[in-house]
């Protein structure tokens, strides 16, 4: 399992120890609302956040490595309650990887689904 599969892991498990090992010391993350949060405050933002989404599951289609192992791409959708009904959002997260393998960089891009009548 590579580290963008670990990290994804333990985002559903909310595993922040494990979540932490994954990432380097400087990482960012970009949302996608252009939202930034960078190094320790994007560890507290995310355990802060996880836990009080209602009805989370995350369904992980598949993920790609670049040929030199420095990028990844995941594609896979994440489901919340909303309403008492499941929302569910199609994403891709694009991943740059330090030279040691942690993740350095997290974009994030999301489908809008329009709702059918």
């Amino acid at each position: 399992m590579g580290v963008v599969e670990r990290y994804l892991e333990c985002i559903q498990s909310h595993d922040w120890a494990g979540l932490a090992a994954c990432l380097a010391d400087d990482i960012e993350r970009v949302g996608p609302f252009g939202d930034s949060y960078k190094g320790d405050e994007y560890l507290a933002f995310i355990s802060d956040l996880m836990p009080r989404l209602p009805g989370y599951s995350m369904t992980v289609d598949r993920v790609l490595y670049s040929a030199e192992g420095r990028a990844a791409v995941a594609e896979l959708s994440e489901t919340v309650s909303l309403d008492g009904r499941p929302h569910v959002t199609p994403e891709s997260l694009v991943f740059d990887l330090d030279g040691d393998g942690r993740i350095k960089h997290i974009a994030i891009y999301i489908q809008r689904l329009e709702e059918l009548s």
